[in-house]
Order: C-alpha cells, then sequence, then structure tokens
C-alpha cells in the first residue's frame, strides 16, 4: 500500500477537523459534501473504512505519534 505523506496527513486531519465545527454550526450542504471528500480521501490514503479509524490512523503516522497511543490498546 502506498504510504501518504506525513504533511498530506496533517492537511487532511486540519480540514476534517475545520469543516466539523462548520458543520456543526451551520449544517451546510456544501461543507457536508467537503467533509464526505476528505473523510474518503483519509479512508484510502490509510487504508480504513471509516472516518474514525482513518482519523486514529492518520494522527498515527503523524511525527510525533507513540507507536502505541491509547486508542489501539484494547481496553
Amino acid at each position: 500500500m502506498l504510504m501518504a505523506h506525513p504533511a498530506v496527513l496533517q492537511n487532511l486531519i486540519e480540514q476534517y477537523d475545520a469543516l466539523r465545527v462548520l458543520a456543526a454550526q451551520e449544517g451546510d450542504a456544501e461543507v457536508r459534501r467537503r467533509m464526505d471528500d476528505i473523510a474518503y480521501t483519509l479512508c484510502v490514503a490509510t487504508g480504513t473504512r471509516d472516518i474514525d479509524a482513518a482519523l486514529i490512523a492518520a494522527r498515527h503516522r503523524l511525527p510525533g505519534a507513540r507507536p502505541e497511543g491509547d486508542s489501539l490498546v484494547p481496553a
């Protein structure tokens, strides 16, 4: 699998987070469409199938991420 550059992942995460705030405030269809596009891109870039898993995987690939973060350790 191709691995996205950490800078690309960081940018996608930041865009998704900003759009999530806008969607909560406005609920605009264009914002929702853009969120869906970024969610799809994150899923493809991380080899996952849903946005929550994609965000976790992307954050773990960023510089300074802990190799075994709490979100991946079974409870």
